[in-house]
């Protein structure tokens, strides 16, 4: 894994910032109601949803387009939340959560895991968290199943939180330690 301010690069994929141009493509993937409701929020309406959606939510700091390096298209969306980011989660100063989604098409591909580890890594790495954290929503169980492979374990739930849908839902909270993190990859 390579690592620099802009963009992140692992064997498939380019993580880096999302731009303007970007639009079409995440309007193609975002709108697809199988993705934005699972995890919470409504399908993009338009291109300019989604243009609107690049400069204000997905300006966030460490929020990346998982590109494929083979094509150049963005395909899906990988961040890192941190306490004192825009649109954060809630997390201790040494601590983050990891939030993605990929378009329907590449669904079990890999992709998914293959990005969220390379955000853990640049958290424990790179940004000294000590915890990270993923969450999903009851019934996502492909978000459940990328976090099992990147080495995260169950910590526990929430009930009836809200969502942006205004629904009330399950959320399911796991973790991975740093102490996790580096006997994962002394295992490997």
């Amino acid at each position: 894994m390579q690592t620099n301010a802009q963009q992140l690069t692992t064997q498939r994929l380019i993580l880096r910032p999302w731009n303007d141009g970007d639009a079409e493509a995440l309007y193609k993937y975002a709108s697809d109601p199988a993705i934005g409701l699972i995890a919470g929020w409504e399908p993009h309406a338009s291109v300019e949803h989604s243009l609107e959606i690049i400069r204000t939510v997905f300006a966030a700091p460490e929020t990346y387009a998982m590109v494929l390096r083979e094509t150049g298209e963005p395909v899906g969306c990988a961040g890192i939340m941190t306490a004192d980011s825009r649109h954060s989660a809630p997390a201790a100063g040494s601590e983050a959560e990891i939030g993605y989604w990929i378009g329907k098409p590449y669904w079990g591909m890999g992709l998914t895991p293959e990005a969220v580890s390379c955000l853990v890594s640049r958290c424990f790495t790179t940004l000294g968290c000590e915890r990270v954290w993923c969450v999903h929503y009851d019934g996502n169980m492909q978000s459940r199943r990328v976090m099992e492979k990147c080495g995260f374990r169950f910590h526990h739930s929430e009930t009836d939180k809200p969502t942006p849908l205004g629904d009330r839902r399950t959320e399911h909270m796991f973790v991975i330690t740093r102490n996790d993190y580096n006997n994962l990859h002394k295992a490997q």
